[in-house]
């Protein structure tokens, strides 16, 4: 690749592309929607949710200082991220907040993205992470749907005309903002009538003498808090 076939390349990546139509944006986000509410479609799509709830735990685990061992993506959409470290302390405390958190502000920042109008930027930069979280997958399922979801980035953002590529990222973004509010409610429900005491909130808990109902909380108002905060940018209202 020449010099000037790299500037227009970069140029591609962090300009700034058309706003989509309005009727483009509500679209998008009654598709993502009716996956969200959907069991059928949600028993698939969760998995997509799952990688950013671990990509969380890791990016942070690295960004407080600890070591990433790896990551594992299961086929019933659990996942689990192991890191070396001390076992308590604020950088333990951080990495296991922002598995529930994750997908909600991954959303937030990619209506962000879209509201400035990078949408290129976004598919862009959703490929180099999913690529440099491959690194660390420890299993095969995992590396499987890192790779499908990474190809997709990939494809759309490089052979696809504007309009295309604009209704994958919105229907990405969007999916990320209502699919990020659901998980802190199955857990609620799983807690409430199955147990699950070695969930985040309640490593939380342990970690900080914090109530596992309080973290919970923390999930639900970040959830929809990012929900609000990014539709209103994705709706230019």
């Amino acid at each position: 690749m020449d010099s000037t076939n790299a500037a227009d390349l970069w140029d591609r990546v962090v300009g700034t592309q058309p706003d989509p139509t309005t009727w483009l944006v509500a679209a998008t986000g009654l598709v993502a929607l009716s996956v969200v509410v959907s069991q059928t479609a949600w028993r698939i799509a969760r998995n997509a949710i799952t990688i950013a709830h671990e990509g969380g735990h890791g990016l942070v685990a690295l960004l407080s200082g600890r070591r990433l061992d790896g990551i594992r993506l299961h086929s019933d959409t659990s996942g689990l991220t192991v890191s070396r470290g001390k076992p308590t302390g604020l950088g333990m405390i951080l990495t296991a907040a922002a598995g529930y958190t994750a997908p909600s502000l991954l959303g937030l920042a990619g209506a962000w993205l879209l509201a400035a109008g990078h949408i290129t930027a976004l598919l862009w930069g959703t490929t180099a992470l999913l690529a440099a979280m491959l690194i660390m997958i420890r299993n095969a399922y995992g590396v499987l749907t890192v790779v499908v979801s990474g190809g997709a980035f990939f494809l759309v953002s490089w052979l696809t005309e504007p309009d295309v590529q604009a209704a994958f990222a919105y229907v990405v973004v969007w999916f990320l903002l209502l699919g990020g509010v659901r998980p802190p409610f199955e857990l609620q429900r799983k807690r409430r009538y199955s147990g699950a005491y070695d969930s985040d909130p309640d490593q939380l808990a342990r970690l900080t003498n914090v109530p596992a109902a309080v973290w919970l909380l923390l999930f639900h108002v970040v959830s929809l808090s990012s929900l609000i905060g990014g539709g209103r940018w994705l709706l230019g209202v």
